[in-house]
């Protein structure tokens, strides 16, 4: 990869044994449960955590200490040129816009990508980071094609139970009582930096339905050069719904013989908020 140290954070959902196979550095989100802190993989397993989450413990998120992570920028900036960071989407998280904050006393040599990207989108952005610093772009030129492609991935996710966006004050407390009775299952999207509800439906194989449809009109509208240059991912992605994720992925294999549909769980700093049972599908393009 030249000379470029290239980092992201744990929301793309790469293990710190994925980062030390592909020369990167993966800077782990911090969450607090009933007042400790945590970090995915580190000291809490999957889970560990939707154990203390169903006995109703206080969870919440927070960005990565300024201070580590300047530290961080600095040691790597020893052997390294230049550092390209990808976080989550500046959109979900206030630590984007504090790592461009930051960025700003390194000298022209710390990059900060705000692409909207989240989980596997992100994923695959880092990937397309490290394509492209093997090709010889440098740190600048590659923070400009990804935050140009901001818009060339897609995202549709239902979850089973309200309560937990509820707790986030995405829902309301009279919404969320409704939404269990009638078995409604929301289906949002993510397009760029927008999450936006997009429908609801009454149970999970709706939804199931709903997400299959919107995301094979991507696929086919919007995606299509990509489709047939082999230049797309796509991804399903859950939270404690492994059964139900497959039955997804194979329907979208059937449907999509030419791509590897893979499976994907999503990152506990963001599963907090949505809960188990969550079900995603996602796309996006490749480098």
């Amino acid at each position: 990869m030249g000379n470029i140290a290239i980092v992201t954070d744990s929301n793309s959902r790469i293990t710190a044994d994925m980062a030390a196979q592909l020369g990167i550095t993966v800077i782990p989100m911090p969450f607090s449960i009933d007042g400790e802190e945590y970090y995915e993989d580190i000291n809490l397993t999957q889970d560990e955590f939707y154990k203390k989450l169903d006995e109703g413990a206080e969870i919440s998120t927070s960005q990565p200490a300024i201070g580590k992570v300047m530290d961080l920028w600095n040691d790597l900036l020893k052997d390294h040129d230049q550092v390209l960071y990808i976080p989550m989407s500046s959109s979900l998280s206030s630590s984007c816009a504090t790592a461009m904050s930051m960025a700003d006393e390194f000298d022209g040599k710390v990059f900060v990508v705000n692409n909207q990207r989240i989980s596997v989108t992100l994923k695959q952005s880092v990937f397309d980071a490290i394509k492209l610093a093997k090709e010889g772009k440098d740190a600048e030129e590659i923070k400009e094609i990804l935050e140009n492609d901001k818009l060339e991935s897609s995202i549709y996710i239902t979850v089973d139970n309200l309560k937990y966006l509820k707790k986030g004050g995405r829902v309301t407390t009279a919404g969320a009582a409704i939404a269990t009775v009638l078995n409604i299952k929301p289906v949002l999207t993510i397009q760029g930096e927008k999450l936006d509800a997009f429908a609801k439906t009454r149970g999970i194989k709706a939804a199931k339905s709903t997400m299959i449809e919107a995301i094979s009109k991507d696929i086919n509208e919007r995606f299509t050069d990509y489709l047939n240059s082999g230049k797309l991912r796509l991804s399903v992605v859950h939270t404690m719904n492994e059964e139900i994720a497959k039955e997804l992925r194979d329907e979208l294999a059937e449907m999509y013989p030419m791509l590897d549909v893979d499976i994907d769980i999503l990152s506990l700093s963001v599963a907090c908020h949505i809960g188990p049972g969550s079900l995603a599908v996602a796309c996006s393009k490749i480098e």
